[in-house]
């Protein structure tokens, strides 16, 4: 049976293009559509959606006004933002995906972009992605513990570096889809003193990861920034990656590292792509590098994760799937074995903070 679909904005045209393509694939149906938020919340309450699509900009009740309401009613939605690029937008959308909001969609400029095939793919694949988790876990036992991962089942072909008592450790974290919010369970938690820099790739467009960060900047007792070409990584310090651009890590002569960001194409359609930045590790001066996997679709980070523990001692943290958004990126990874940890969401800042130490 087709998904059921809210779509909530308040241009005629862009709703006939949304329901277009949501109709176009035979597992979804754009059942109602709505021209703002308020419209939106008077059916929310009566009625239930497999998932709502979401404008930001609209009048009487805007995109984060109907989050916050449905919020405040204990209305249970799946939505997905359409956002455009703008400062001002990004800025909501990060509140957005605070307030719940599953993931967002960037939202073209012009009707052109608005009928072409990257922003229907785009729109399909969160929603795909979205339902497969949630059929997925609804599986699954509904515990949320921490495991360690399971002993001998490292694949044949992968030869792991031996850890010892590494003193000069390396956070590197990657993570997708519902990765926004999850950060907001991870980054505020972890200690100000952290005696490592943490490297931080979220698939997001150029604009959206400088407000992602100077919001997490803002509620967190750690350091976050968006990365600069050229800057000096330092402990207690979270980078991340900006959106549109690759970042990887150098070595310099002095022992110290730093960022280097790069204009490479998108690689599989992502730009950054963590699997760079995890590639650049592998020469890097770090004793052990700590990898931490979140929530997100796809396998970005598990070939730059295997090469890497070729080369370093790694330990790797995957959340686990009862508290992911879209179990791609860690299932991926806990299938190849290497896999130290597998952790509920809540679970992961601890497990860093254990694993790194403190100043």
């Amino acid at each position: 049976m087709a998904k059921n679909i809210l779509v909530v904005d308040d241009s005629a045209l862009m709703r006939r293009v949304i329901c277009d393509i949501i109709n176009s694939d035979s597992n979804f149906q754009a059942t109602d559509y709505c021209r703002d938020g308020l419209e939106a919340y008077e059916k929310l309450k009566t009625k239930a959606y497999d998932a709502v699509i979401l404008d930001v900009n609209m009048p009487r009740m805007d995109g984060l006004q109907l989050l916050e309401q449905l919020q405040k009613d204990n209305i249970k939605a799946n939505v997905i933002m359409v956002s455009t690029l703008t400062t001002r937008d990004a800025e909501v959308t990060i509140m957005a995906l605070e307030r719940g909001a599953l993931d967002f969609v960037a939202k073209p400029t012009n009707i052109i972009e608005a009928k072409g095939e990257d922003f229907k793919q785009r729109l399909l694949s969160v929603l795909i992605s979205v339902f497969k988790t949630k059929n997925y876990v609804s599986t699954k036992n509904s515990r949320a513990e921490t495991v360690p991962a399971a002993a001998g089942k490292v694949m044949p072909s992968v030869k792991r570096m031996p850890s010892g008592k590494a003193k000069n450790k390396l956070v590197a974290l990657a993570c997708s889809t519902g990765g926004p919010k999850a950060l907001q369970d991870v980054i505020p938690y972890l200690d100000k003193n952290l005696d490592a820099p943490m490297v931080l790739v979220q698939h997001m467009p150029a604009g959206f990861t400088k407000s992602m960060a100077d919001r997490l900047n803002e509620i967190s007792p750690i350091a976050v920034s968006e990365a600069v070409d050229g800057e000096r990584l330092e402990k207690g310090h979270v980078y991340i990656a900006p959106g549109g651009r690759h970042m990887e890590v150098r070595a310099q002569a002095d022992g110290s590292h730093r960022i280097v960001l790069n204009d490479m194409p998108a690689i599989g359609g992502l730009k950054p792509c963590a699997n760079v930045m995890y590639d650049s590790l592998s020469n890097c001066g770090y004793d052990e590098i700590v990898c931490v996997v979140l929530t997100g679709m796809g396998a970005d980070g598990t070939n730059g994760i295997l090469s890497l523990c070729q080369h370093k001692p790694v330990y790797v943290i995957a959340q686990n799937a009862e508290t992911c958004v879209v179990y791609g990126m860690p299932k991926t990874i806990a299938e190849t074995g290497i896999v130290d940890e597998i952790v509920p969401l809540k679970k992961v800042a601890e497990s860093i903070n254990k694993n790194v130490g403190v100043r």
